[in-house]
């Protein structure tokens, strides 16, 4: 028994040897979907053209082929690893431990094993591991985006960094219902909503292998029997093979869900947590931009604005209605007693009467002090300047002789007009807001920030009667973005095309009823949010335009023997490398911030 061993026998051997290292795993894969049912895919089409091209004597292709194909999955591996690594190092919210006092001592145990109810400590420097009230301690909490100082009775929320200051916190819910753990859940499932464009990729590439593996197969058979030359199979054989290198589909079905994938994260790292990329997808189309007023717009907190006093001080005036309004519990009174941050004397304080629907009278330092409404002034015949601001306004009299005022509003966002000036810079057709207070307050404020329409004295079911008519007056492909503080609006966030919770971390009804949570008070993450998924659109049109036109024309080319299959490697692996990096640009929020 002689063995040839040639130099090209070992060149052969040497060429299948690395096929199958390179390639074992592949052809694994299409042995077993094929089993599964699950024929045409990628990994089909790999095995047959790198086996076909063995078959025909063309080794070092069916190598390449091979090789290329695993370096073009080792970079879809990178970019998604990436793409991965930017959520979970923005997410890094997750406790290790929780510090919980029992008995005097402090322990260190899971958060899952936390009751409510439960006394925990959080140290400097540490996350806050569940949702909680603070009992004692005071320090200021890094919240990704703000810095909000925090003091005894305040709520906090889970996954938010003790930055100065011991605190003692009582539970108020378990790991599995804290904030910390939706988010996490929420970010983990976002890829289980897909945009149109990812459906169709899916169905395309159901219907797309199998029609290519047919025209192969006719492209390999039909023009030998045809020219009536059998000669020519081969030439016929490696051009079908091409074919099928060049039209696998990997481009398409690795970087558009890819892009939306990016589009995701780089939202996340902004501190927008977008549901699925369907929500990313149709935020592209946004048309109407309906805002909610009170805790979306303005900061939801009454203050005092403006303080007028005649004869006296402004000190002394915001003294002597800081101690009128002493003993109620009403915002108005609260926001008063707040900026006047000073300790109450109660021994000044002499029979306080609350006047129903009017305001306050007392006696303080032995004189008859009224703080009230315009309605106050006239009933106890008071000569009083009436201030046109708008807001809630309290005039005071001592001894029946009018003194001056104060002023208490509800503030407007720092960024709120910044808000609204963005959104028209980029040709939203209109942005309207709705709010339940008076008329001349909802006016004020929308003439301040300039929005295109205001209704206001709504109750809940009017918001949501006004969000339905607006629905009807946008165009088909428009869409509709209702943004609402989370905690009134689950209604409107629901029936509208897309609903975005603001600073609703804290709201059970927000994470539930949003598509979109924005986890800061800031407002312009919106203009931030349809910017980014624009430019998402963008890079799912630009890959797709440009797969589909090199593999038609690597196809053709192919057809005609024009091309061989180093093109096909360029036209499959080579564009899909292209196309995941043209997706990793998602990653990059420099250009959205």
């Amino acid at each position: 028994l002689v063995i040839p061993f040639s130099n090209e026998w070992i060149n052969n051997g040497l060429f299948i040897i690395s096929y199958l290292v390179v390639g074992f795993e592949i052809l694994k894969k299409a042995v077993r979907n094929i089993f599964r049912g699950k024929v045409f895919d990628e990994n089909f089409l790999m095995a047959v053209a790198t086996i076909g091209a063995f078959a025909i004597g063309e080794f070092p292709e069916a190598v390449a082929v091979m090789l290329f194909y695993q370096v073009g999955e080792l970079f879809q591996s990178y970019a998604v690893d990436k793409s991965r690594k930017s959520i979970a190092s923005l997410m890094d919210i997750r406790p290790d431990y929780a510090n919980i006092e029992k008995d005097g001592k402090v322990e260190k145990v899971d958060p899952d094993e936390v009751k409510i109810g439960d006394i925990i400590i959080v140290k400097t420097g540490e996350k806050i591991p569940l949702d909680g009230v603070i009992i004692e301690g005071r320090s200021s909490l890094d919240t990704m985006a703000l810095t909000r100082v925090v003091k005894t009775e305040d709520e906090v929320l889970s996954g938010c960094i003790n930055k100065d200051g011991l605190l003692k916190i009582r539970v108020t819910k378990e790991f599995g219902e804290s904030t910390v753990s939706r988010i996490l859940d929420l970010v983990e499932n976002a890829s289980s909503k897909k945009s149109k464009s990812e459906n169709f990729i899916t169905k395309f590439a159901k219907y797309y292998t199998p029609t290519v593996v047919i025209i192969a197969v006719l492209l390999a058979f039909i023009p030998p029997i045809i020219l009536k030359d059998f000669s020519t199979f081969s030439v016929w054989l490696y051009r079908a093979l091409s074919f099928l290198v060049v039209s696998c589909p990997c481009a398409l079905v690795i970087s558009i869900p890819l892009s939306f994938f990016g589009g995701i994260g780089g939202a996340s790292k902004m501190g927008i947590l977008i549901k699925g990329s369907n929500y990313l997808e149709a935020l592209a189309n946004t048309e109407t931009v309906v805002f909610d007023k009170t805790g979306t717009l303005t900061e939801g907190i009454f203050e005092v604005q403006d303080i007028y006093a005649e004869g006296i001080e402004k000190d002394e005036l915001l003294r002597i209605v800081a101690h009128a309004e002493n003993y109620s519990n009403h915002p108005i009174a609260k926001s008063v007693k707040k900026a006047y941050n000073k300790e109450i004397d109660e021994k000044i304080i002499k029979n306080p009467q609350e006047l129903s629907g009017k305001g306050i009278w007392a006696k303080i330092d032995e004189k008859d002090i009224l703080v009230g409404n315009e309605k106050l002034m006239l009933e106890e015949k008071i000569d009083f300047k009436k201030c046109d601001e708008v807001g809630t306004i309290l005039y005071v009299a001592i001894d029946k002789k009018y003194v001056g005022y104060v002023l208490i509003a509800d503030k407007i966002k720092q960024d709120s007009s910044k808000t609204i000036r963005e959104l028209k810079a980029m040709n939203i057709k209109e942005t309207v807001m709705l709010t339940g207070d008076k008329k001349e307050v909802g006016e004020y404020v929308a003439k301040k920030l300039n929005m295109d329409k205001v209704y206001t004295e709504l109750l809940p079911d009017g918001k949501v009667e006004k969000v339905e008519e607006l629905l009807k007056q946008k165009s088909e492909k428009g869409k509709l973005v209702f943004v609402g503080d989370g905690i009134n609006d689950a209604p409107v966030l629901t029936i509208s095309d897309i609903g975005v919770a603001m600073g609703g971390l804290g709201s059970d009804a927000a994470i539930e009823a949003a598509d979109i949570v924005i986890m800061t008070d800031e407002t312009s993450k919106i203009s931030k949010a349809i910017n980014l998924s624009k430019k998402t659109m963008r890079i799912v049109r630009e890959n797709i335009i440009f797969a589909i036109f090199v593999k038609i024309a690597v196809l053709v080319l192919t057809a005609f023997g024009a091309s061989t299959m180093w093109e096909a490697v360029f036209a499959d692996v080579g564009v899909s490398v292209i196309a995941i990096i043209n997706a990793l640009r998602m990653l990059n929020i420099k250009k959205f911030e």
